[in-house]
């Protein structure tokens, strides 16, 4: 029948953090699985005196493999609302947040969050570590307005925080028998890559790990969905900007202008599974540990002659023969510059030091280059290759 089959539109995803459940809508395209690592024994032998030769295998299931999920979602950032009094991110100002902003959490380090009561007298809703509200502290940014930072200097660790992710599929109101609740434990942030699609909406490719997958009998209650039905906090990419300073060296300027057609910038944790070993039972994935954090990506322009521009980038880095690493300062303004008061809502990161690759060219219509980067930390025990921020507006 009709009403047996589910259909991945209807589906929502909850994410579960300390005691908090966050509500994140989803794009088509949302994945979830876990494999089984099994053993073979067969047998080769010679044949014997009455012309038998045993051929058989017998198969053994050792362990499941770490559950693998991916999934979609928008760059929203908001302005949260002071005067809501349920499923906010806090009752006392309006602070800058992110619909997806748990998984940003999980993805840079292991901070718990505090809701704050929502009676207007409590300390706002925040966390511990990682992500900062309103600070105007960051010398890349000039801009005072209010926003939320996110960086990687808590990132340092040999696991990062751990959250419970849940699919639920269905139709309409939720009600236990007619809608499936699948539940990710242990899941962890492995990777967040943020495209540009030069036509499209600011997006945001996540994916993980997690222990196991389960089939549960309730979905978790929503204590957070504020920003999810707005219709005034998406980004466009059209609008986005690049601002790249350099040290100069060999044939590097200080400085070039180019103007983007795409690109993706991607932080990744690197993150591997602890699966005991024992005989005689099936294993099952206990723990993570991360592994080198690497943050790259690539961006594409037109090919132009202008000063400073995408062809002197090209030659600067070809000739510059004695430059072993070099050291450009990228800054990607996704919706608009941050000094413009009227660009909200927008993302801007900023990577300090980054290694550019020589660029490669497309032979199209419009020739255009293509330039391969690494975001570096200053030095290889520090967490400062990424600083993120976010501006909002308020929802309707």
């Amino acid at each position: 029948m009709a009403n047996d089959l589910f259909f991945s539109r209807d589906t929502k995803l909850f994410v579960k953090c300390d005691s908090s459940v966050f509500e994140i809508p989803v794009l088509d395209g949302f994945s979830f699985s876990q494999a089984t690592n099994s053993s073979e024994v067969t047998l080769n032998e010679m044949e014997s005196t009455g012309g038998v030769s045993r051929r058989g295998r017998k198969m053994f299931n050792d362990s499941l493999a770490p559950a693998e999920w991916s999934f979609s979602t928008y760059v929203r950032p908001f302005a949260s609302d002071p005067t809501k009094t349920t499923l906010a991110w806090d009752g006392t100002s309006a602070q800058i947040h992110a619909v997806e902003e748990v998984l940003w959490a999980a993805l840079v380090g292991t901070a718990t969050v505090t809701e704050g009561a929502l009676t207007g007298s409590e300390s706002n809703s925040s966390w511990s570590d990682d992500i900062t509200y309103n600070s105007t502290s960051q010398t890349w940014d000039a801009n005072t307005q209010p926003r939320m930072t996110i960086d990687f200097l808590g990132s340092n660790k040999s696991a990062l925080k751990e959250l419970e992710i849940f699919f639920v599929m269905g139709a309409g109101t939720y009600n236990a028998s007619t809608h499936q609740v699948y539940k990710l434990s242990k899941a962890v942030v492995n990777s967040a890559a943020v495209e540009f699609d030069i036509d499209g909406i600011a997006t945001i490719n996540w994916s993980g790990f997690a222990s196991n997958i389960t089939d549960e009998g309730t979905k978790p209650a929503v204590t957070i969905n504020e920003g999810i039905s707005a219709t005034n906090n998406f980004i466009r990419n059209r609008l986005t900007t690049l601002n790249i300073g350099a040290t100069a060296a060999g044939n590097i300027v200080t400085s070039y202008a180019l103007t983007l057609t795409g690109g993706s910038i991607n932080f990744e944790n690197n993150i591997s599974y602890l699966t005991p070993e024992v005989l005689g039972t099936v294993n099952t994935p206990f723990a993570h540990v991360t592994g080198t954090r690497t943050i790259g990506g690539s961006f594409t322009c037109y090919l132009t002659n202008t000063a400073t521009a995408s062809a002197d980038l090209f030659e600067d880095l070809v000739t510059s023969t004695g430059v072993i690493t070099n050291d450009f300062d990228l800054t990607f303004h996704i919706g608009g510059a941050p000094a413009s008061t009227t660009a909200a809502p927008h993302m801007s990161i900023n990577l300090p030091s980054c290694h550019l690759e020589v660029p490669s060219h497309s032979i199209e219509d419009v020739i255009s280059i293509e330039t391969t980067f690494s975001a570096l930390p200053t030095d290889i025990a520090s967490a400062d290759e990424a600083t993120i921020q976010y501006k909002g507006i308020a929802v309707a």
